[in-house]
């Protein structure tokens, strides 16, 4: 039910960000008790009123879900060149394990970089985090052939990040983000598997990074409450 309501915003969000005023829905102003609030880095963000975040040291991470768009692999097998050209389901079950194993990677190594130790069980101080990237479309994938293939586009596509933060032990949800991304350049060029995955790992790393970061700033301004 959670993911399916993520989901759900994440694409509200997408509207928001990238629709005609009028014409995209704007996310809720709150969600499952949480409350809206700005932020400079992400589309959407949601708090506990009143959360603190000061005690929390340590991280649980839970894998990062990854989840291509529902009619992506349709879509783009549709405007396919070629038969041989279409991607089949086996590459994109293959691009989805070999995503959850690398964005699970750059999360963990964001936080411990943050200066966060990652554990596996709960405890007072471990906060329990859940992310995903989530709606993606690659705009030019190359294929499984026996030479170099590359393809044109503008952009390497785009994804759908979202952050869920809960207190490990009694599982008091504190906050939810989601922001969507064009990934990599705007100008025509040359995209291969290479940089693809380079384009979405450089985006991902952001994410990772403005995470660390929001959870760091969210304990100073706790410093502030009365």
């Amino acid at each position: 039910m959670i993911r399916r309501m993520v989901i759900a915003l994440a694409f509200a969000a997408t509207a928001s960000s990238f629709s005609s005023p009028g014409i995209g829905k704007a996310p809720p102003q709150s969600w499952d008790g949480l409350v809206q609030v700005k932020s400079k880095r992400l589309d959407v963000v949601y708090l506990q009123p009143g959360a603190d975040f000061r005690s929390y040291t340590k991280v649980m991470l839970d894998p990062t879900e990854v989840a291509f768009a529902k009619n992506w692999k349709l879509d783009y097998n549709r405007s396919a060149a070629s038969m041989s050209s279409r991607i089949s389901d086996d590459e994109v079950l293959k691009a989805a394990a070999e995503g959850v194993k690398a964005a699970s990677d750059i999360f963990q190594q964001a936080w411990t970089k943050g200066g966060y130790q990652v554990v596996s069980t709960p405890g007072p101080d471990v906060l329990r985090v859940r992310t995903g990237v989530l709606n993606i479309r690659v705009s030019a994938p190359d294929q499984m052939t026996s030479g170099r293939s590359y393809s044109f586009a503008t952009e390497a596509g785009q994804a759908t990040l979202f952050v869920e933060a809960r207190d490990s032990l009694t599982g008091a949800l504190l906050g939810r983000a989601v922001d969507q991304k064009i990934i990599g350049d705007s100008t025509i060029g040359r995209r291969s598997s290479v940089s693809n995955r380079g384009d979405f790992r450089d985006q991902v790393e952001r994410w990772a990074d403005i995470s660390v970061r929001g959870v760091g700033e969210l304990k100073m301004l706790s410093t502030q409450q009365p």
